[in-house]
């Protein structure tokens, strides 16, 4: 796969969402959980969201269930778990395996991009892809979503 845009994931309430369509846009793309020390982050993607969404950033939340068992709900418990508990209005997808040779293809494609260390290695690892579907770059999950290196890279890619 040459870039992001060459792939699929289904949404949060089983519909086909091609990365493609997100084409001349940057996305952010994290793996998320309900039960993790870093749930809060929905807060400020949900910022981000708001913020930088008008100017063509795409917030995309993935679910997973790789950590620590952080996201044992299912898709309709866990839309409903981000729209009470966090007024989330940005897309997720339905729950994916990130890590390991069973893991969503997106995930492989970053590993195979920039190597094994890009992996996620918990929950709200966060990538951002460019206008192009290129791999612009990849935070750990205590790097918050408005941190200062963060907000540089996603205006930069706007």
């Amino acid at each position: 796969m040459a870039s992001a845009h060459d792939f699929t994931f289904t949404t949060i309430d089983n519909k086909p969402l091609d990365l493609k369509d997100f084409a001349g846009r940057p996305v952010l793309l994290v793996n998320v959980a309900s039960f993790c020390g870093f749930t809060p982050q929905y807060t400020e993607l949900q910022k981000l969201h708001e913020t930088y969404g008008p100017r063509g950033l795409v917030v995309l939340g993935v679910p997973c269930n790789d950590f620590g068992a952080q996201e044992p709900k299912t898709e309709p418990e866990i839309a409903q778990f981000c729209e009470t508990g966090y007024g989330v209005t940005f897309p997720l997808t339905s729950k994916q395996k990130v890590i390991g040779g069973d893991a969503h293809a997106f995930y492989r494609w970053i590993v195979e991009q920039a190597g094994e260390g890009a992996a996620p290695r918990w929950n709200f690892h966060k990538y951002l892809i460019g206008k192009d579907g290129q791999l612009l770059g990849g935070w750990p999950s205590r790097v918050t979503p408005t941190a200062p290196e963060m907000v540089q890279a996603i205006e930069a890619a706007l």
